[in-house]
């Protein structure tokens, strides 16, 4: 299928070249937003129609908008990379189109086709191809894309979204860690699940960050980064971080994550893997406990932990807490950094793309 045509309305008022050095300079992490957004309909009738790039700006949605009431909607996220030759390329976003359309499934949302996806995230780099920013001196500035789809249908009832909205918009972003990478400390929470069989925990719903919100507080509370999950079924089994997937690294050579299915299914994570494979490492994706977090980390056995996520990339993870109780944290290992170098390096252009992860913008 060939992506439809396209409009484009030009910003009358762009940001300035002087004012744009001082965003790539310090960019921090979605604060800043490009000159345009790109937005495209869907309705039963027209399928997805009257594509447009137009000045970034505020929407104007009718408070019987179904997305307010019924939180029908799903977003995704990755990053544009300019390399040393000036050129721009993203990160397997066909993974992250498939992944919406996944998401849409579950949420009874139209899916999108897998090149219009992509062709509609290129096109809004294309139009703001200056606000990718250069890697910069700690090598990770980007610019970090969001695509999200809503019901936009002005309509109170419980059912699917006649009228649904997609669109993108574009953040210039610097690297998750100032001054260098360091260990997360995580709170284990064993009150709130963040996903329950059969919901919606492998989807990348609003709904999904909102219900880890309340956790993520009682984790703040407690003096750690991000919080933990459990199952909920019987209360054991590690799920994810609030917004990251996990890794156990092994003195035998093993890498354990958790398995899919009530978590959210990371391209990041997917990538580790194949590197992890590609390195002589031996991954399990299985059901992984609580307990045998503890016990690993206290025998000795798990040498490393680490997170990761398109945002933080890979992130150490050092401290556990729990109501009662911790475990030490570990130093930065080895395992870690080494995968988040590989992998930050073949984004950015500085190492070969051996996988055929990279697709070329402009």
């Amino acid at each position: 299928m060939t992506p439809m045509q396209i409009s484009t309305t030009a910003s009358d008022h762009p940001t300035d070249e002087a004012r744009l050095a001082e965003i790539h300079a310090n960019p921090g992490f979605g604060t800043y937003f490009t000159d345009h957004m790109l937005t495209v309909e869907w309705t039963p009738e027209k399928g997805w129609h009257d594509a447009r790039i137009e000045p970034y700006g505020p929407l104007q949605i009718d408070p019987a908008a179904a997305v307010l009431h019924y939180a029908q909607e799903i977003f995704e996220g990755m990053k544009a990379y300019r390399h040393p030759d000036g050129s721009v390329w993203s990160f397997r976003p066909e993974a992250n189109a498939r992944r919406m359309a996944r998401s849409s499934e579950r949420l009874a949302l139209p899916v999108m086709p897998e090149e219009e996806f992509v062709e509609y995230c290129d096109a809004l780099v294309r139009a703001d191809e200056r606000w990718v920013p250069t890697s910069g001196e700690d090598g990770e500035k980007s610019l970090y894309l969001r695509p999200f789809m809503f019901a936009s249908e002005v309509f109170l009832g419980v059912r699917p979204a006649q009228h649904v909205t997609f669109m993108v918009i574009a953040s210039p972003v610097g690297s998750y860690f100032k001054g260098g990478v360091k260990p997360v400390t995580i709170w284990l929470t064993e009150q709130y699940s963040r996903a329950g069989r059969g919901g919606m925990g492998a989807a990348k719903t609003g709904g999904n960050y909102a219900a880890s919100l309340v956790a993520q507080q009682e984790a703040s509370a407690q003096g750690c980064d991000q919080v933990v999950f459990l199952d909920s079924v019987e209360g054991k089994y590690v799920e994810e971080l609030g917004g990251m997937n996990l890794y156990f690294v092994y003195g035998d050579g093993r890498i354990v994550t958790p398995a899919t299915g009530t978590i959210l299914e990371g391209i990041t994570r997917s990538s580790i893997i194949e590197l992890a494979g590609k390195m002589g490492y031996t991954v399990e994706e299985r059901k992984f406990s609580i307990d045998e977090w503890k016990e690993g980390v206290a025998s000795g056995q798990i040498t490393e932990i680490f997170a990761c996520g398109t945002a933080a990339v890979v992130t150490p993870v050092g401290e556990l807490r729990w109501e009662g109780g911790s475990l030490p944290s570990a130093p930065v290992g080895e395992v870690a950094m080494e995968l988040r170098k590989q992998l930050v390096d073949i984004q950015f252009g500085r190492a070969d793309d051996a996988f055929g992860w990279m697709h070329k913008i402009c």
